[in-house]
């Protein structure tokens, strides 16, 4: 018996554009001989199925189904592809928790707790996670650039807290930069954190709950033509993604360590894509994402092909590993 998917994409955030393109190669990947997919958007104004002619119809929130063409539809299992808010916040987990329906993504706290990049490296500080120097800043509070360039040097990192795809990063040189870069991040949250620039080479390592075990996906290395990591970087080819990445053995055990002991930590399920600069030959944590980008040019998938899992085995084994724990 064929097993109905929903694949939820869209959002609230930024993200929702790269979102939908995640989700409908979810949707056109996926194993049409095991599962039926179902595209659900996920918008603030709307939650609606959209069938192949392009129809919308509504989605009941009360038990997550939908009424097609005379037909009411339930679902096995959600597979989740939105990016930022309220996917990969804990928002969309919550409510799948409560209604006792199996999803591919982590739980409800640990989707909060990922997502909000200052609460995160301080619960893992205390199990040796090495971080960058940072300093926080809430909308309202009193800016003092000599304290922060005191703390965290320069050039430095202005981040939202909670946003995802580089929105509201700037990478800043000069102490008269700092209030124009707090605005641009404030502009997407209302909380900042800005973090000492690590000189070294950035890398992102996937974990996930692979056939019951959790496995640790060949490093990618980032090498950004622009001055970081930025949006253009990740999404407009403005930089090069190296799988697997240029480390040295030692490097690669332990950034692979690390990564593993995160996750392991956090008691995570599903895909999770970390990222790390190395200083002084150490891995230090940058943020983890727990809804990565699933379009064929994003690192996951990458990742997933080097070590021969073919997009359709990752998106099967994701929605097989959430029907077994459920």
């Amino acid at each position: 018996m064929k097993k109905n998917i929903a694949i939820i994409m869209g959002g609230y955030s930024s993200e929702y554009k790269i979102s939908l393109t995640s989700g409908n190669v979810v949707y056109e990947t996926l194993d049409k001989s095991k599962y039926t997919p179902f595209r659900i958007h996920i918008f603030k104004d709307r939650w609606v199925y959209v069938d192949d002619e392009g129809l919308e119809h509504p989605i009941d929130k009360n038990d997550f189904s939908t009424t097609a063409h005379g037909e009411k539809y339930t679902f096995d299992c959600v597979f989740n592809a939105i990016h930022g808010s309220p996917g990969e916040d804990g928002f969309m987990q919550a409510y799948f928790q409560m209604l006792n329906l199996p999803h591919t993504s982590c739980n409800m706290y640990q989707a909060a707790l990922t997502y909000n990049k200052r609460d995160l490296l301080s619960v893992l500080k205390p199990y040796g996670i090495k971080t960058a120097e940072s300093y926080y800043l809430n909308l309202g509070d009193a800016v003092d650039t000599e304290a922060i360039v005191t703390k965290v040097g320069l050039p430095c990192f202005v981040k939202a807290n909670k946003a995802g795809s580089s929105f509201g990063v700037s990478k800043v040189y000069k102490k008269t930069e700092l209030q124009d870069a707090i605005d641009v991040a404030f502009k997407e949250d209302d909380e900042i954190i800005i973090e000492s620039f690590l000189e070294g080479t950035e890398v992102s390592v996937g974990v996930i709950s692979y056939k019951g075990e959790i496995i640790v996906l060949p490093i990618t290395e980032i090498v950004s033509e622009n001055d970081f990591f930025d949006y253009q970087a990740k999404y407009e080819g403005k930089s090069q993604e190296i799988t697997p990445a240029r480390l040295s053995k030692e490097q690669e055990e332990k950034v692979s360590t690390e990564a593993k002991k995160v996750y392991e930590i956090l008691k995570m399920k599903g895909f999770s894509r970390s990222e790390f600069i190395f200083k002084d030959g150490e891995p230090h944590m940058l943020e983890m994402n727990t809804i990565p980008g699933l379009t064929r040019e994003s690192i996951l998938p990458q990742q997933a092909a080097a070590a021969n899992i073919s997009l359709a085995d990752l998106f099967s084994n994701a929605i097989e590993e959430a029907l077994k724990g459920a």
